[in-house]
């Protein structure tokens, strides 16, 4: 399966610093993982961390897990140095951070070929830009750092997010217009359950792929929250067997539960149940 194929339900955030922490994600029912070099990871631990990450590329199994490397920004000393190290290592993508437009991917682009490009949209600079960083034609996902952008904007947290929900839009409209992965930002609070399964629900409403954690106690919540539940997989079959008879009737419109089935509505089925398909089909649920 493909990364761009694959359920990004759950990404979870390790420190590429914490050799213990990688190994144990091996075994982790996370759909992906992102190798932090950058803000997980301190000043002085970094080439260390760097070092240390690139034989683990290259020799662990992680099965279905997408393999995701955030490597520090390029307006830093450890940025083009990260690029240069992971160059021949097997992973998935590259997230870069701060990314405030177009530039900051063609930078990385042109410093590490055939790899696609993931962008951290935590910057005011970045969402105001959001259509043009998704038009990258190396850019596979956006993932929204929520903390930084908060505290960019001033904000103060709300459970609502209200404060966010112009930055979040903005990169939801950009993602979807350009067919892109857009992941949602990470919940703090890493042992409040509720908490997380009510923002869960909010970016799953919004329509996320997914939300990034910093704690494994938060996979079950968001693997739960971003798939199809039973009752939706039920009303997709239903929905494209009553749309089927009816087109063989000569029909353009069905009825299912008392409500009108039109092509559209099949098109959200069938994907609803290629998710549930490719959620089956993966070996760490």
């Amino acid at each position: 399966m493909t990364p761009a194929a694959c359920p990004f339900r759950s990404v979870l955030y390790l420190p590429a610093s914490k050799p213990r922490a990688l190994e144990r994600a091996r075994t982790l029912p996370t759909d992906a993982i992102i190798f932090d070099l950058e803000d997980a990871v301190a000043a002085e631990e970094k080439p260390a961390a760097r070092a240390a990450l690139v034989p683990h590329l290259k020799d662990a199994d992680y099965g279905t897990r997408a393999r995701i490397v955030r490597i520090n920004g390029f307006d830093t000393q450890w940025g083009r140095d990260d690029v240069a190290a992971l160059a021949e290592c097997g992973f998935d993508a590259v997230l870069i951070p701060k990314v405030g437009g177009p530039a900051d991917l063609q930078a990385v682009a042109e410093a590490i070929a055939d790899v696609p490009l993931w962008a951290m949209m935590e910057t005011a600079a970045g969402m105001l830009n959001a259509a043009a960083i998704a038009a990258h034609p190396r850019l596979q996902a956006m993932v929204m750092g929520t903390n930084d952008l908060a505290r960019e904007l001033g904000a103060r947290f709300r459970p609502d997010r209200l404060a966010l929900q112009a930055g979040l839009g903005l990169c939801l409209l950009a993602a979807r217009a350009r067919g892109r992965i857009i992941i949602d930002g990470v919940y703090n609070a890493y042992l409040d359950a509720a908490g997380l399964a009510a923002e869960c629900a909010q970016g799953r409403d919004m329509g996320f792929d997914g939300k990034t954690l910093i704690h494994p106690a938060q996979l079950a919540i968001a693997n739960a929250a971003f798939a199809p539940t039973e009752a939706e997989i039920d009303l997709a079959r239903r929905q494209i067997a009553a749309f089927d008879l009816a087109t063989a009737k000569g029909l353009g419109v069905a009825v299912v539960d008392g409500q009108i089935v039109e092509n559209l509505h099949i098109v959200t089925a069938r994907q609803t149940l290629a998710k549930a398909a490719a959620i089956a089909a993966l070996g760490n649920c």
